[in-house]
């Protein structure tokens, strides 16, 4: 897998995205923090805004964001595709199930926790598809570990230090999450082109 070639971890907030996108081998070839929403624009609808309009104006509201977000999404990730110019896949972390409407995922307490983290990643799952790009969904807690094996480093620690140490800062628990996320994207994408070599 060439410089040109990489795949990308996300490690997501609400209406921003740590992106870090390696190789196979887990070196870093790109790094950045984008915008997922516009300007001007809520970045909590669901959780915050939505909660103090009438339940009409809310709903409204929330797809002005979500319509924003799909396009903040693709702006996005083609800078990535500007600066590694093929990408393999996208890892992102997995979504909770919420209720079908925007209404309900306003009016629902647990919904309304989760549903604005939801609707950033979809909207990077949907413009990494129209790209071409496979999704992989990582498990938060187990990525690391998982990234660990792939690598097959006993210590992700130290190998985030060297990290650190070769490109400077800014360099934080985004950026980890983000990298083990696109080690273990990497190590599926691997795994899914050899099988398709071989039959």
């Amino acid at each position: 897998m060439s410089k040109n070639t990489g795949i990308i971890g996300v490690s997501d907030h609400g209406g921003w995205a740590v992106l870090v996108t390696v190789g196979r081998d887990g070196e870093l070839l790109d790094r950045r923090r984008v915008e997922l929403v516009g300007e001007g624009l809520p970045k909590l609808p669901h959780h915050s805004e939505g909660q103090r309009l009438p339940l009409d104006e809310a709903v409204e509201l929330v797809e002005r964001v979500r319509v924003s977000a799909e396009r903040q999404a693709v702006l996005a990730l083609d800078a990535v595709a500007m600066a590694v110019p093929r990408i393999l896949g996208v890892g992102l972390r997995k979504c909770p199930q919420l209720p079908p409407t925007i209404a309900e995922r306003i009016t629902d307490y647990r919904a309304q926790n989760n549903a604005d983290w939801v609707m950033y990643r979809k909207a990077l799952a949907s413009a990494a598809e129209a790209g071409g790009w496979p999704v992989h969904w990582y498990d938060a807690k187990s990525v690391l570990g998982a990234a660990s094996q792939a690598l097959r480093v006993e210590n992700l620690d130290a190998h985030f230090l060297q990290v650190r140490r070769a490109v400077g800062p800014p360099w934080d628990k985004d950026h980890k999450l983000a990298m083990a996320a696109a080690i273990v994207t990497a190590s599926a994408v691997v795994t899914r082109l050899n099988r398709f070599a071989t039959s």
